[in-house]
């Protein structure tokens, strides 16, 4: 029997059949968070991988086949490493490390290195309220791109991640002193209903197509010091629209969903940038709001755009979905439809 480093666990050398691995973890505070409120983190883990994990004191038997059990066991023992790095267990960390599994140190760049996003393999992004970590490979191929590279798109179906993880990076590099200032901008484009005329100042007019741009920065920063930023304009929130004629130097330029934007608008936007700036295009192809017939300014980027070295395409699928699990099955529903 083969035993796995720091735990005291046994496996099954084969690798096949049914099998039973004991689990040893010496503070039982840890213990207790780890196995979540009415064992509710265990529960989830063995929903996901199909095995069962019965505990004893402060041992975890888990037990199930053999590659699902190995599984098992380096999800709960990097759930643990995670507890004892004095970080909090969510139901998306969970789902997140069923998903990747660790990060070994040849995997890791240069770029990310000096960016401080590395702490013992794994990718985090720090911002002022909180420290967010890709949940799948995907994910954590497109912080790396961002990191990386100058400009990056991230395409994909909605809940992957694509504005939320941008908009971490961009306020990471705003607070470390890499960019003066961030900017966020959307097309200002209704989808598939007309709301006629609405009330109030410019921007009362524009803010409800921004505000997911609005929630995602409010996660990152505290209330106060936001919006003390974008009184000082340090940080922009603003259409698609607004863009022309502006240089933006310096800066983290986010373009959010950019399907709708025309293919005059998306050149228009893409020659914004300025130097010591990085810039940023999200969008999902299969939700363009344009007037039926126009060409979508992502699709005709993407096409126009691909082989060129410093420019970075990241592609998502259902499978990175990081919202209720119900809405990958959806997303694949319609995939499926076509």
């Amino acid at each position: 029997m083969a035993q796995l480093p720091g735990y005291g666990a046994t496996l099954d050398p084969n690798g096949t059949g049914p099998t039973e691995t004991q689990l040893e973890f010496p503070d039982n505070r840890l213990l207790i968070d780890l196995c979540g409120q009415y064992d509710a983190n265990l529960a989830r883990v063995e929903q996901q991988l199909d095995v069962q994990i019965v505990r004893r004191g402060n041992l975890l038997s888990v037990m199930g086949e053999a590659a699902s059990v190995a599984r098992a066991a380096e999800v709960l023992q990097s759930l643990y490493q995670r507890l004892e790095a004095g970080k909090s267990i969510e139901t998306g960390d969970i789902d997140g490390e069923i998903r990747m599994g660790g990060v070994s140190d040849e995997e890791t760049p240069d770029a990310l290195d000096q960016m401080e996003l590395f702490q013992s393999g794994a990718v985090e992004i720090k911002t002022r309220k909180k420290l967010v970590e890709p949940r799948t490979e995907a994910q954590k191929a497109y912080v790396r791109s961002l990191f990386a590279k100058e400009l990056a798109f991230g395409i994909g179906p909605a809940g992957t991640g694509k504005t939320y993880l941008a908009v971490a990076v961009g306020v990471n590099m705003f607070i470390q002193g890499h960019v003066d200032r961030i900017v966020l901008s959307r097309p200002a484009v209704e989808a598939g209903e007309r709301l006629g005329f609405l009330p109030g100042d410019m921007k009362d007019k524009v803010d409800p197509y921004m505000q997911p741009l609005y929630d995602a920065l409010n996660d990152f920063l505290p209330g106060k010091m936001a919006a003390k930023l974008m009184e000082e304009k340090r940080i922009e929130i603003a259409p698609l629209a607004f863009m022309r004629g502006r240089t933006l130097s310096n800066a983290f330029v986010v373009l959010d969903e950019a399907q709708n934007a025309t293919g005059m608008q998306m050149k228009m936007f893409l020659t914004r940038l300025g130097e010591g700036s990085r810039m940023v295009i999200t969008g999902d192809r299969t939700q363009v709001d344009l007037p039926r017939g126009q060409v979508s300014g992502l699709s005709e980027a993407e096409r126009l755009l691909k082989g060129i070295d410093r420019i970075g395409f990241n592609y998502f699928t259902a499978a990175d979905v990081v919202r209720h699990p119900l809405v990958a099955r959806i997303i694949e529903a319609y995939e499926r439809d076509g």
